[in-house]
């Protein structure tokens, strides 16, 4: 009974033993704290200020505009104004402006004929045969004038749009997909003898 309480009492202790480190590992080890955020490093990007006088503010490695110019055009001088001939003659309104993907306006669609917006054609003038003058007793009113003609306008080819295009090109792969199937032709009558039973006369 002694070497049996004895064995049981040795087997605890290696037991104990044995599970210590783990216990004081698990135990005495404090939680791990999260690190606090550090706020991520901030790069200046910003242009050097606008010296005085200037008309633009700076903002990263581009900069805004806070006036217009005497120099500058906005769209709206353009869109939905008359162009007038040599002639002092209104030949058509500017409906829009055809601008390049890296800047740079290529020509005003021109509404041409018509009459008011019916039957009307719109024609791409280059900007380079257009002039624009600021009436400074008119707040500034912008007049385009032109060397064309209201006949050369007239004469000349339709201008249109991605939009346009698509739309024709839309239109013929819809037509071409839903043209009418043609008819069967009606079958020949039989020149036999009648089988149908109902309709056959009786004997």
């Amino acid at each position: 009974m002694k070497k049996t309480l004895g064995a049981i009492i040795a087997a605890a202790l290696m037991t104990s033993t044995a599970l210590a480190p783990a216990f004081a590992q698990t135990n005495n080890a404090a939680p791990a704290t999260p690190a606090a955020p550090t706020a991520p490093a901030e790069t200046n990007t910003m242009a050097p200020a606008p010296s005085a006088g200037s008309d633009m503010s700076a903002a990263g490695d581009a900069t805004y505009l806070t006036e217009q110019s005497e120099t500058q055009v906005s769209a709206n001088d353009y869109i939905g104004k008359q162009i007038y001939n040599a002639n002092n003659e209104s030949i058509g309104d500017v409906n829009d402006l055809i601008l390049e993907e890296n800047g740079g306006i290529v020509a005003a669609v021109v509404g041409v004929g018509g009459f008011l917006g019916i039957g009307e054609k719109d024609v791409a003038l280059p900007m380079s045969k257009i002039s624009m003058a600021r009436d400074a007793e008119n707040n500034n009113d912008v007049r385009l004038t032109t060397t064309e003609t209201a006949e050369a306008l007239q004469s000349a080819p339709e201008f249109k749009t991605l939009a346009d295009k698509q739309a024709a090109t839309d239109a013929t792969t819809t037509s071409s997909t839903t043209a009418p199937a043609t008819p069967a032709a009606p079958a020949a009558p039989a020149t036999g003898g009648d089988t149908n039973s109902s309709t056959a006369p009786k004997q």
